[in-house]
């Protein structure tokens, strides 16, 4: 197992965890020290591999932390308590894009160089691979979710969504209603599975009994939709590439929310939402990824770690945030406080 140098930057800003309140009088300076120290967020920045360009990042079920090494075809594996990496081949031809960790806790991966669904299972490090269908063509797959029921659901940007049984392997595809651009993909805590169309600029549900997807248009036109993520409330927040804005769209209500990204040219890529229900955007425009925090309709910024970072996407587990850096082969953890 190789150990690269974890080139640890810390920093400590505002906490966002909680509302101010008055400081009861007996309450000491140190005290009240702690009790800011201890919902304070720091970061950590971790070295991968040269030429590695982490675009996606989950959490693995030991503390790892699994990233996908588009550029080398590998699953790469971070230990965050050593800073020990090392990377996982997945197969010939190899462009590994997204990652998320299954309910029978192996690493899913949408591997667009294959045009297939790849499991790596980290007790025995078996790798199984699921060729999308013959005939369905490159498809350039790129991100994946579990439903309710423990399905598998995958977008491919030439057009498609797809499933997978675990259980049997047998798999469908399905076309995009307005063709090209299926992106981001995420499952609300109903269940229910929805994703957004980066060409297409549109949010779909999924009908999880027949695959049919249902248009649900946002309220910008030519946004540029590219990641979607539901909080504990089943809200849908989403990225608007093109606008440089975040959208919340409540299935409830059918209601549409929108937030301009600070800065003079945002372009928001990735979304998140973490066990706070605060809402993670990476903002290429400002080299940074920003946390909002919804009830105060406020943003706290945390740069790059150097020029170009790129966060492509945004995972984490609960007080922990993770940032994969495809431009610099880096991962930062924000450590929110609340783990």
């Amino acid at each position: 197992m190789a150990r690269l140098s974890a080139a640890v930057t810390a920093l400590v800003s505002l906490a966002f965890t909680a509302p101010a309140c008055a400081q009861p009088a007996e309450q000491t300076e140190e005290q009240a020290m702690a009790e800011a120290a201890a919902t304070a967020t720091v970061t950590k920045v971790f070295q991968l591999p040269e030429g590695s360009g982490p675009h996606d990042v989950a959490p693995a079920p030991d503390g790892k932390i699994w990233y996908t090494a588009q550029r080398q075809g590998a699953l790469g594996i971070l230990d965050p308590d050593t800073g020990a990496v090392r990377q996982v081949p997945l197969g010939p031809e190899s462009a590994p894009h997204g990652v998320i960790q299954g309910p029978d806790g192996a690493a899913w991966i949408t591997d667009g160089g294959q045009n297939a669904i790849v499991r790596y299972d980290p007790k025995t490090e078996k790798i199984d691979v699921w060729k999308l269908p013959e005939g369905t063509g490159y498809t350039n797959l790129n991100t994946g979710a579990f439903d309710g029921d423990g399905i598998h659901w995958f977008t491919g940007q030439n057009g498609i969504y797809g499933r997978i049984d675990p259980k049997t392997g047998a798999m469908e595809i399905f076309k995009d209603p307005e063709g090209r651009g299926p992106y981001g993909i995420d499952a609300a805590p109903s269940g229910d599975v929805y994703y957004v169309s980066l060409a297409g600029s549109h949010l779909a549900r999924i009908d999880r009994q027949t695959g049919e997807a249902t248009i649900i248009e946002p309220p910008v036109a030519d946004a540029g939709t590219r990641r979607v993520w539901a909080d504990s409330q089943d809200n849908l927040w989403i990225s608007g590439w093109k606008s440089g804005e975040l959208y919340r769209y409540t299935p409830a209500s059918g209601e549409w929310k929108s937030w301009k990204l600070p800065g003079d040219a945002p372009k928001a890529y990735a979304v998140y939402v973490d066990d706070r229900d605060i809402v993670w955007v990476s903002d290429f425009g400002a080299n940074a990824t920003l946390a909002f925090d919804p009830a105060a309709e406020s943003w706290t910024s945390f740069p790059g770690s150097g020029p170009e970072a790129n966060v492509r996407q945004i995972l984490g587990r609960p007080g922990e945030v993770f940032l994969p850096e495809s431009g610099t082969d880096r991962l930062m953890i924000v450590y929110t406080g609340t783990r």
